[in-house]
C-alpha cells in the first residue's frame, strides 16, 4: 500500500476511492475513483523494464485497436519502479460464456495487433528498443529453454524433467520459420480481453508485449477459449483470416503449449511455490499431456 500512497502523491490525484484489483498476477494494480467522480486505474510494474514496455507498446496501438490511454506516467526512484496513470474501459473481463460473434471480433482485433510491425524480434526497455541476439527468434525461444532448465530441474520429477528435454528438441527441430516481426502480447487470453455485452470494447495487460513471432500468441487462445468451448475456434479463425492469413497452427500449438508450461513452471518459483501451486500444477498436467508421462 505504501508504494501506490507514493504513485498518489507524486501523480498528484484528488481520490475519493482506492480499490485493489486482485486478479493482476504480475504488477500492482489499483482502481481509483478520482474526486471528480471518475475511475481510473494505476499500475505500478514488478520492474522498470515492464514500465516501459507497458507505455510504448500503448503509444503505439493507440487508436489501432481499443486499448487504454496512458493519462500520465510517473518515472519511479530508487524503491519504486514507476507507474502507469491510465483510462478506465467500460467493459468486463470476457470470462464468462463466449458466442460465435464475440469469438469473431477477438481474432479479428488480434490479426490487427498482429498486422503492427516493429523494428525487429526484441523488446522496449528504458533506454529504446532491445533486439535480441542475433535478431533471432528461434535462437530466442532456445535460449529460454536453455535458462529455464536447471530451475525445472529442481521442481519436476526426475523422470518428467527428462522427457521434457527429449520433447523440447523434437517438436523444437520441427517449427516452421517465424513470422514477422509483429507485435504479440504474450498473455492474449480472456482476463485481458473487455467486453461490454456483446462487443469487444478494450485489450489491456500489455506489460510483456514485444516484438515477435505472431505463432507465440496463439498458446492462451487455445487454452482458455478454444479448448474450453470448441465452438468458438472456427469464427475466431474467421475473424482472424479477415485481416491477415492465419499460419499453421497445427505445426506450432503443441511446441509452444509444452514451452509455456515449462516456463510457468520457473515463472512459480520465481514467484513463490505455496502462493502459486494451483498455477503450477495446472502447468506440470499440461507438461505431462505433452511428453505423454
Amino acid at each position: 500500500m505504501s508504494s501506490i500512497l507514493k504513485v498518489i502523491e507524486k501523480l498528484k490525484l484528488n481520490l475519493l476511492n482506492i480499490e485493489d484489483v486482485p486478479e493482476s498476477f504480475s504488477s500492482d494494480v489499483y482502481k481509483l475513483t478520482l474526486a471528480s467522480g471518475d475511475n481510473v486505474f494505476v499500475k505500478i510494474p514488478f520492474n522498470k523494464d515492464k514500465l516501459f514496455r507497458e507505455f510504448q507498446m500503448l503509444e503505439t496501438l493507440k487508436g489501432i485497436i481499443p486499448v487504454p490511454k496512458v493519462l500520465d506516467i510517473w518515472y519511479g526512484d530508487e524503491s519504486t519502479t514507476g507507474a502507469l496513470l491510465l483510462s478506465a474501459i467500460q467493459g468486463m473481463p470476457c470470462t464468462g460464456d463466449m458466442d460465435e460473434k464475440l469469438s469473431f471480433q477477438i481474432g479479428v482485433y488480434q490479426a490487427m495487433l498482429h498486422e503492427v510491425k516493429t523494428p525487429g524480434y526484441g523488446y522496449h526497455v528504458t533506454d529504446g528498443f532491445k533486439l535480441l541476439h542475433q535478431n533471432d527468434w528461434r535462437l530466442y525461444i532456445k535460449s529460454n529453454f536453455e535458462k529455464w532448465k536447471e530451475p525445472c530441474k529442481e521442481i519436476l520429477d526426475s523422470k518428467l524433467y527428462e522427457r521434457c528435454i527429449v520433447r523440447f528438441d523434437e517438436a523444437f527441430s520441427a517449427l516452421p520459420d517465424p513470422d514477422g516481426p509483429c507485435i504479440v502480447h504474450m498473455d492474449f487470453r480472456p482476463g485481458n480481453i473487455l467486453v461490454n455485452g456483446n462487443e469487444v470494447v478494450g485489450i489491456i495487460d500489455f506489460e510483456s508485449a514485444r516484438g515477435g513471432s505472431s505463432e507465440i500468441d496463439f498458446t492462451k487462445v487455445n487454452r482458455y477459449i478454444w479448448e474450453v468451448n470448441p465452438r468458438t475456434k472456427i469464427p475466431f479463425m474467421e475473424g482472424y483470416q479477415s485481416i491477415r492469413p492465419m499460419l499453421a497452427l497445427e505445426r506450432v500449438l503443441p511446441f509452444y503449449d509444452f514451452y509455456d508450461a515449462f516456463s510457468a513452471v520457473v515463472w512459480c518459483k520465481n514467484r513463490g511455490i505455496e502462493k502459486n501451486q494451483t498455477f503450477l500444477q495446472e502447468n506440470i498436467i499440461t507438461l505431462r499431456n505433452s511428453v505423454g508421462y
